[in-house]
C-alpha cells in the first residue's frame, strides 16, 4: 500500500467522524514531508528507522508508513475501516442524486488543507463540482481574504482545471452579512465568482426586526446566490472543538426572509455539519412551504468532512425538501447559468 496514500486515507477518516484536528493533522503532515522526500532518501531512511528524524513525521505516523511499504494495511487505518459506516440512516435517495457542494473552506481561511487536497478528495468521493468559499476579509477570526489573496486563489482554481477536468472547480466566496445588510466584498470582485455564499457571523443576538433587516437588505441586493446557515446556531462546539458549549439561533422574521429568497431566488441553504445542521427542522418546513430553492453543502473545512452530506439530506427528507429543489442535485451547467444571473443583472 503506498504510504502517503495510507496516510491520508487515514487522515480522512478520522475528520469524517469527527476527530479533533490535532489528532488528524499529524497523519496529513507526515504525507506532506514524505510527497517531498527523495525515493532514495525514503528507501534508506525506512530501512535504518529513521523517518522519525524527519520533522514533521513522529512516532504514530512512521509507524504506519512503515507497515504501508511492507505491503500491509496498517493496523490502525484497518480498524479505521472496519468502523467506517454509514454516517446516518436514511437520505439515501437523495445522497445519490448529489452532485456537488457549494460551501468548503481551505487552510486559505480557516480551514485545514491546501485547496487542491479538497479537491482532489471530492474527485475521489464522486462529486462532479464543488465551490471553494473561503471567508471574506472582513472576517478576521477566520483569517478572511482581502483581495489580493482572493485574486491568488482565482488563480489557483484556474491552474487546477485542466488536471481535475471533467470535475469542476468553481471560485466562491462565503461573504461575511455586515450589520447593516452590506456584503463584505467588493462587488465588482463578487460579480467575477461562479458562487456566492452570504452568512451572518457577527452580533447574531442582535434583535429579530434588526436581523430581519440586516437579512433582508443583503438578499434584495441582488449579490448572492445563497444565504449560509440562517440561524447561525451551534447545537454544540464548533468546528470540533469539544467541550464547547453550543449556540442558540438567531431571531429573525422567517416568512419574511423565505419570500425574499424565493423573489431574489437565493437558495436556503442546508448545512450539514453535525454541529450546525442549520436551519431547524420547523424552520426548514416553513421554508420548503413558501417555494424555496435549497442547496445542500458540508461546510467543509476538512478534506474527510466533504463526506458530510448525509447529515443533511437526512433532514432533508425529514422535511419534505422535493430533490428537484435542491441545486447540489443539478449538474454544474445548470448550476452556472443560475448563479449567472448575478452577473447579468450587474450589466442591467
Amino acid at each position: 500500500m503506498d504510504p502517503v496514500q495510507a496516510l491520508r486515507r487515514t487522515a480522512f477518516l478520522l475528520e469524517r467522524e469527527q476527530a479533533s484536528s490535532f489528532r488528524v493533522e499529524a497523519f496529513r503532515k507526515a504525507a506532506s514531508v514524505l510527497l517531498a522526500l527523495p525515493a532514495d532518501e525514503f528507501d534508506t531512511r525506512l530501512a535504518a528507522g529513521t523517518l522519525t528524524d524527519l520533522k514533521g513525521i513522529g512516532k504514530s505516523s512512521a509507524e504506519l508508513v512503515t507497515q504501508a511499504a511492507a505491503g500491509r494495511t496498517p493496523d490502525r487505518l484497518r480498524k479505521l475501516e472496519d468502523a467506517a459506516g454509514p454516517l446516518v440512516e436514511g437520505g439515501e435517495a437523495l445522497r445519490a442524486q448529489l452532485k456537488g457542494d457549494l460551501h468548503t473552506h481551505t487552510d486559505a481561511s480557516d480551514g485545514g488543507s491546501p485547496l487542491a487536497e479538497m479537491a482532489f478528495t471530492a474527485v475521489e468521493l464522486g462529486h462532479d463540482y464543488i465551490a471553494v468559499t473561503d471567508h471574506s476579509e472582513g472576517l478576521k477570526v477566520a483569517n478572511g481574504l482581502d483581495r489580493g489573496r482572493r485574486e491568488d486563489q482565482l488563480a489557483q482554481v484556474e491552474a487546477l482545471a485542466a488536471p481535475l477536468r471533467p470535475f469542476r472547480l468553481l471560485s466562491g466566496i462565503e461573504v461575511d452579512i455586515g450589520r447593516d445588510g452590506v456584503l463584505d466584498c467588493p462587488p465588482d470582485l463578487l460579480e467575477r465568482l461562479d458562487v456566492v455564499v452570504a452568512s451572518v457571523h457577527s452580533e447574531l443576538r442582535m434583535p429579530g426586526d434588526a436581523m430581519t433587516r440586516r437579512m433582508l437588505a443583503a438578499i434584495r441586493s441582488g449579490r448572492m446566490d445563497v444565504l449560509g446557515h440562517c440561524t447561525g446556531r451551534m447545537v454544540k462546539g464548533g468546528h470540533g472543538r469539544v467541550g464547547e458549549k453550543g449556540r442558540p439561533p438567531s431571531d429573525f422574521d422567517a416568512e419574511q426572509v423565505f419570500a425574499a429568497c424565493v423573489e431574489f431566488d437565493v437558495a436556503v441553504e442546508i448545512n450539514a455539519r453535525p454541529e450546525r445542521l442549520d436551519p431547524p427542522r420547523a424552520l426548514l418546513r416553513q421554508a420548503v412551504a413558501a417555494g424555496c430553492t435549497f442547496t445542500l453543502s458540508t461546510d467543509a473545512h476538512a478534506p474527510g468532512q466533504l463526506d458530510w452530506q448525509p447529515y443533511g439530506c437526512v433532514r432533508a427528507e425529514e422535511c419534505g425538501v422535493p430533490a428537484e429543489r435542491v441545486v447540489t442535485t443539478w449538474p454544474v451547467e445548470r448550476v452556472l447559468e443560475w448563479t449567472s444571473r448575478r452577473r447579468r443583472a450587474a450589466l442591467g
